[in-house]
Parts: structure tokens; C-alpha cells; sequence
């Protein structure tokens, strides 16, 4: 029996390293070790053997199954690299970096981001970052946002379980808790507390708030947002700007206009309409883009500032309804889905 299992390893070597192909294969396979094949026709002998030298023939065989295992995982490598050299063809380095489509573009959220930020550069703001996990103080208290405001609540906001922790956001209050940003207003209060005044900042970055997703709203989306504290800023301040921001971004033609409105941390408080009819796709007279106000000086008090000698100016907007006013976009989903039929639209 030791004798016969050494040479169907010795035949099936020999066999093995001959095949060319997956039918050759498969066909050797079943021979060697299949139903009907020869490794199990020795097995099915087992019972013919005297009980004192089984232990030791069905070691032989086990390890005579193992090896013709291995021959066959060996031979299968083999004709695997044989099917892709021939598609790759002769001339082909398979050690090679596939080659590249071409180089990659930004994503039109980033055009608008960056557009915005050079506007506003040019008028003396420069970029100010911070952390998209906040805490109560900065997202809301030192905003002047009370403590029964719906935007504080849990179906609003983001929050981490009271037992979270991040070092490298510390908190102003003790228990107070941790939440994703709800806006970048918090990178506002951080400059401020940094240093006394004149602030001109634009602070653009990713927010999250529990909006249901359908074409127009998004958990997670972008904002920028402005903040100017000098000495006598007024509205009319606020209001140039804004022309010169859209006017820059859209082009000749397009209008703001301020409504009356309702912001903790600004006051007067305005929403801002656009007008942009000269644009493709755009079918209203009018479309809401933002909002923005004079800082409260409740505010001011909570940085140390003095707001009998500063005052300042603040405004937000997304970024997304920038982009969908800008490119004609009828659905805030596509900047998400990484589709490259639509982000190769910007390349």
C-alpha cells in the first residue's frame, strides 16, 4: 500500500505540471482525488487491511492527501498565471501601476469654497479653522443661544454620550456636553477669546444637523461663514459686502436684499436673498442663501469685549446652495454619491 500511495504522488506530479488548462485541470482533479478517483479507491481498501496496521495506513494516507492537495493548489497558481499573462498580453509588466485615467479634478464643493475664499481675501479676510467636535459653550452658549432653543435639542443636534471624551477640545463649563458643530459659528468665539480686535475672519467647513436627506437637506453639509469687528461697522458695511461677494461670484446682475429676522447672536438680524436671474436654470425672482446681522453685544461681553467701543458684522450661508445656484444642481445628493459621470462634469 506504501509503495502504490508513493507512486500516484509521483504520477500525479508528472500530470500536474503538464496541464494547460482549467478542463485539464478540473479532469485531473477528479482522477486524483474525485468519487471515483484513484486516492479514493485506495481509501475504500482501508477496510481489507489487518486492524493493527490501520493507524499507521491511514497516517499514509492522510499525508498522501495532503501532498496531492498541495500539487494541486500548485498546478491551479500556474494556470491562473498562464490566463493572465495571455490577457495581459507579452509586452505587459504585470509589476507595473495600472495606468492612470488621467489626473484628478476638485470636487465642486471645493471650487466654491476656495472661489469664496479668494473673494474674500481680496478684501482683506483671511481663513480661520477649528474643530468640527464642539462643545455646548462655543456651539451655543457663548452665541447667546438659550438653553430651551430647538436648535439645542436632541433631535436637532448631534450629541456624544456623556461619558465622551476628546482631549484636544477642552470644555469652558464643567458637564457641559460634547456635539458635532452644528455651524462654524463656533470658529468665531475661538478667534475672539484668541485676541482683541480688529477680527476679520471667513470660516468655511463641514456642519451636521439630524435633517432628513431628500433633495434640498443633508445631515452633514457645508458653511462659510464671515465675521468683521472694527470700530463703527454698520449694516451698510454688511451690505456691500454681500453685493461684492455675489456680484463676484455670479457675475454682473445679481442683487441681495435683506428681510427682517430672528438670529440669538446677531442684532439686527437679517436673512439674505439673491437675485440671479442671469444664470441658467435659476426660475426665481428670488432665492434665500443665507443669513447674517450685527454681532449682539451679549456676545461681545461673553469674549471681553467692550461693545461701546467694537462692533462688527456676521453672516453664514452653505455651501452646497452656492454650488446649486452656480452649476444649475437640482439635487444636493450628487455631491455626495461620487458618481464620475457627474463630478467629471467640473474637471
Amino acid at each position: 500500500m506504501q509503495a502504490t500511495l508513493t507512486a500516484l504522488v509521483a504520477k500525479a506530479q508528472a500530470d500536474l505540471a503538464a496541464l494547460k488548462s482549467r478542463p485539464e485541470f478540473e479532469a485531473a482533479k477528479a482522477r486524483l482525488v474525485g468519487p471515483n478517483g484513484e486516492l479514493t479507491a485506495l481509501m475504500k481498501q482501508m477496510g481489507t487491511v489487518p486492524k493493527e496496521e490501520r493507524p499507521a495506513m491511514g497516517k499514509l494516507i492522510n499525508e498522501t492527501k495532503g501532498r496531492l492537495q498541495e500539487l494541486l493548489d500548485g498546478a491551479l497558481r500556474q494556470i491562473e498565471a498562464g490566463e493572465l499573462q495571455a490577457q495581459l498580453g507579452p509586452s505587459v509588466d504585470p509589476t507595473l501601476p495600472s495606468p492612470d485615467a488621467g489626473p484628478g479634478t476638485y470636487h465642486p464643493l471645493t471650487l466654491v469654497r476656495e472661489e469664496m475664499c479668494r473673494i474674500l481675501r481680496k478684501v482683506g479676510f483671511t481663513v480661520a479653522d477649528g474643530p468640527e467636535v464642539e462643545t455646548e459653550f462655543y456651539c451655543f452658549d457663548a452665541l447667546n443661544t438659550p438653553a430651551d432653543h430647538p436648535a439645542r435639542d436632541a433631535q436637532d443636534t448631534f450629541y456624544f454620550p456623556e461619558t465622551a471624551r476628546f482631549g484636544n477640545v477642552s470644555r469652558k463649563n464643567p458637564g457641559e456636553k460634547y456635539l458635532l458643530r452644528t455651524h462654524t459659528s463656533s470658529v468665531q468665539i475661538r478667534t475672539m477669546l484668541k485676541g482683541a480686535p480688529p477680527i476679520r475672519i471667513v470660516s468655511p467647513g463641514r456642519v451636521y444637523r439630524r435633517d432628513t436627506t431628500d433633495a434640498s437637506h443633508s445631515a452633514n453639509f457645508h458653511q462659510l461663514e464671515c465675521l468683521y469687528v472694527d470700530r463703527n461697522v454698520t449694516v451698510r458695511d454688511l451690505k456691500a459686502l454681500l453685493d461684492y461677494i455675489f456680484e463676484s461670484l455670479l457675475g454682473a446682475g445679481t442683487k441681495t436684499r435683506f428681510r427682517p429676522h430672528y438670529f440669538g447672536y446677531t442684532e439686527p438680524s437679517f436673512e439674505v436673498d439673491l437675485s440671479a436671474k442671469h444664470l441658467p436654470k435659476v426660475n426665481k425672482e428670488w432665492i434665500e442663501i443665507g443669513g447674517c446681522g450685527m454681532v449682539d453685544p451679549s456676545v461681545f461681553e461673553t469674549v471681553g469685549y467692550d461693545s461701546t467701543v467694537w462692533s462688527g458684522y456676521a453672516f453664514g450661508m452653505g455651501l452646497e446652495r452656492l454650488a446649486m445656484t452656480l452649476y444649475g444642481i437640482d439635487d444636493i445628493r450628487y455631491f455626495y454619491q461620487n458618481d464620475l459621470r457627474f463630478l467629471k462634469q467640473f474637471a
